[in-house]
């Protein structure tokens, strides 16, 4: 059994970041009411954790394929540790949202990190073993997440969400320590700083200019300043990438079409399947007046089906067709969305929401457990790292950029209902329904009205969840159908099956 203690201290990791992108869904409308938080600052509570993954994800790849693998694993473990700590007794938002982003900064480390520990611990059949269980591990642990947070906020605190990362980190890191040997540190160089910064910027202003979008407006200016500082950055990133001796991304890996098209899967994938969680979490328990656990358990479908799926195929899913299994996960969980929004009305109850989870769960499983593999196949060990910084980084990126643009799409469609039935001033009360405001909005109104401004409120609120959903399925639709176009399989310029990381079938012919 001792073999397999490298595979628990890698899944402890893995589970704990991957949780804390969903987890604080279902504490939200309870940390607003606790720290008197904006919709925009409920908004970074999320964003800031998958923003900070996103922008720093492949440097941190680099970094330790530059300085060991397992050092900047612990180092991201101990910091997450922290920060989570910081989190759990966060005085106000500004606080929460700081501890955050270092706790995102952390889940980094160790995310880059998990594909090139399981490489460098196991070869052959223990390898396909242990991408088997990772991939359960984290095909249900972004879905388990509402449900964990749920749980601890409704018998005790959403501070627990936080406070119950502490005793697991420990464990962690000193299961890490003794059990997983150094990996790593074998080629020259430095770290890629400057492609660090310039992406980070590229990213982090993208972000503050969709999330800005959402209390100011798109007539706002300075939200197309930002936007075109983000461009610049971006641009300044691959200049910087092409001409870098040493690079965090390799930018030949972009001609590959299978690599874009992972790429493109792990964006669409954290879009479709997470992004609108968030706000059906809002609406179950703001609008529909559930408990935390309540709402957490109508998760339950999409937790349970990414888990199955990813658990028991998951060690029968990597090789050959990996592309077409990622591309069937993605149109399924777009399949899911879709569903979702057809049941979701004015009148609707949680039930409507199931049938849509359970398509999104079949589809997480599906993708999540060949998705990483995918990424590292089609690198030398050597540039595992960077692999497997890259296709987190378009994940969390999708995760950041969902938060925001759904956020635009639930208020600017809750505003168009709210302006049909003549509420006064329709878009900060669309604001405040997002933000999880509805009972306080209800407690200030005169009870004369009371009944008629609550289903107003409930049938806006509907309509938000119907528009995120219908736009979360259909970018899953489309980002499959991509996905499928180019992974097709065919021989990888430049890789043969021999340089592929060892253990992982390439998907060349």
């Amino acid at each position: 059994m001792r073999k397999w203690l490298p595979l628990l201290a890698v899944c402890l990791g893995t589970f704990m970041l991957l949780i804390d992108v969903t987890i604080v869904n279902v504490a939200l409308p309870d940390m607003q009411r606790d720290l008197d938080a904006s919709f925009s600052a409920l908004q970074w509570v999320v964003d800031g954790y998958a923003l900070a993954m996103a922008a720093l994800m492949l440097g941190a790849g680099s970094i330790g394929d530059l300085v060991g693998h397992r050092r900047t694993y612990l180092a991201g473990m101990a910091l997450f540790t922290v920060s989570s700590l910081i989190c759990g007794i966060a005085p106000n938002p500004a606080i929460l949202i700081a501890a955050r982003i270092a706790q995102g900064i952390g889940a980094t480390a160790m995310g880059s990190m998990s594909f090139a520990l399981l490489n460098s611990s196991y070869a052959g059949r223990d390898r396909g073993a242990a991408y088997g269980v990772w991939g359960a591990i984290a095909g249900a642990s972004s879905a388990v997440g509402p449900i964990i947070g749920g749980v601890l906020t409704n018998w005790a605190s959403w501070r627990w969400i936080f406070f119950v990362n502490l005793p697991v980190g420990i464990v962690a890191i000193v299961l890490c320590a003794r059990v997983i040997a150094e990996s790593g540190a074998s080629r020259g160089g430095r770290v890629d700083a400057p492609g660090v910064l310039t992406f980070a910027g590229a990213a982090g202003a993208a972000t503050y200019a969709l999330i800005r979008a959402n209390e100011h407006g798109w007539s706002d200016v300075g939200i197309w300043w930002t936007l075109l500082t983000a461009a610049l950055a971006l641009a300044l990133f691959l200049t910087i990438e092409r001409y870098s001796t040493h690079p965090m991304l390799d930018l030949a890996l972009l001609r590959d079409r299978s690599f874009i098209g992972v790429l493109i899967a792990g964006v669409v994938l954290f879009f479709a399947a997470f992004g609108a969680l968030m706000y059906t979490q809002i609406w179950l328990q703001s609008v529909l007046g559930m408990s935390p656990i309540g709402a957490a358990l109508v998760g339950l479908p999409l937790s349970a089906l990414a888990f199955a799926v990813s658990g028991g195929l998951g060690r029968h899913l990597h090789g050959p067709n990996t592309g077409r299994i990622i591309g069937a996960g993605l149109l399924i969980t777009g399949a899911g969305g879709i569903v979702g929004a057809l049941l979701v009305h004015g009148g609707a109850g949680w039930p409507a929401l199931v049938p849509g989870f359970l398509l999104l769960g079949a589809g997480v499983g599906l993708a999540t457990a060949t998705l990483n593999s995918a990424a590292v196949s089609a690198v030398p060990l050597q540039r595992a790292g960077m692999a497997a910084g890259a296709v987190n980084t378009a994940q969390q990126l999708g995760m950041a950029v969902a938060i925001a643009t759904l956020g635009n799409t639930f208020t600017l469609r809750a505003q168009h209902v709210l302006a049909a039935q003549s509420m006064p001033d329709p878009a900060a009360t669309a604001r405040a329904v997002a933000g999880g405001q509805t009972p306080l909005i209800l407690a200030h109104t005169p009870a004369t009205v009371q009944p008629i401004v609550r289903e107003t409120l409930h049938t806006a609120a509907a309509a938000g969840i119907q528009s995120t959903l219908a736009v979360s399925g259909i970018v899953g639709l489309l980002g499959g159908l991509l996905v499928l176009l180019l992974t097709r399989p065919h021989q990888r310029a430049g890789l043969t099956p021999e340089t592929a990381a060892p253990g992982v079938e390439s998907t060349s012919h």
